[in-house]
């Protein structure tokens, strides 16, 4: 079965035989690319980086303009309307390349979900709707889609660590909806399994201690086999 997600995405390779596996999404308007470059820097030997390119679609938020996003955006605020069909379809997406990876030696559970923004917050919403338990998520600058659709007691994988990173002056996605976010999923998963770590004077953006926080995460969730 061809994903097609899986076809033009840019792979970083492990340097030794693969055990384990990071699946990266961009945020709205990106690439996978310059992700791709990010998980270079911090790479582990035994992972392979999978950084997909979201498809050009319309984007409301943006007065209808076409570019690469994972789902439609109406706005960025609590009670914006949210693209429910879009984000269905965006999550079973990342789901065909967790199965792919599956058949081709690398479980789930030797698979960490993560993403900037939209990214990340596809990345939440795909890991909470998994029929299995991925190793981890790393969530940076983002939220939880849909968030009402979930309550306590309606995951059936709860032992997800998740590590939030968030900017102190986000300008797009203010460090408050971070932090709500980690509080409604600490009521749906593992409490002591999420992680919200803020960075001072930090935009809507990444940085070296950020990354550096992320490679740590990775090694402990994904070590050496």
């Amino acid at each position: 079965m061809s994903v097609p997600l899986l076809e033009k995405a840019v792979t970083v390779s492990g340097t030794e035989k693969e055990t384990a596996a990071v699946i990266f999404l961009h945020g709205l308007g990106d690439s996978g690319h310059g992700w791709a470059q990010a998980m270079t820097e911090i790479r582990l030997p035994h992972v392979k980086y999978i950084c997909p390119h979201a498809p050009p679609i319309s984007v409301s938020l943006n007065m209808g303009m076409r570019m690469p996003a994972w789902f439609d955006l109406h706005g960025l605020s609590l009670d914006s309307q949210e693209d429910e069909e879009g984000i269905k379809q965006a999550s079973e997406s990342i789901k065909a390349i967790i199965e792919h990876e599956a058949k081709n030696g690398i479980p789930p559970h030797r698979i960490i979900l993560g993403g900037f923004s939209q990214g990340g917050a596809l990345s939440l919403y795909t890991a909470l709707t998994c029929q299995h338990q991925v190793a981890g998520v790393v969530a940076l600058s983002c939220w939880l889609p849909l968030n009402k659709n979930f309550v306590s007691g309606s995951i059936a994988c709860k032992n997800i660590p998740i590590l939030q990173c968030h900017g102190e002056i986000d300008p797009l996605i203010p460090a408050r909806f971070g932090h709500l976010t980690s509080e409604k999923l600490k009521t749906l998963v593992n409490p002591q399994l999420v992680t919200f770590k803020t960075y001072p004077d930090l935009l809507h953006c990444s940085c070296p201690q950020e990354m550096a926080t992320v490679k740590e995460f990775i090694e402990k969730y994904l070590p050496r086999i």
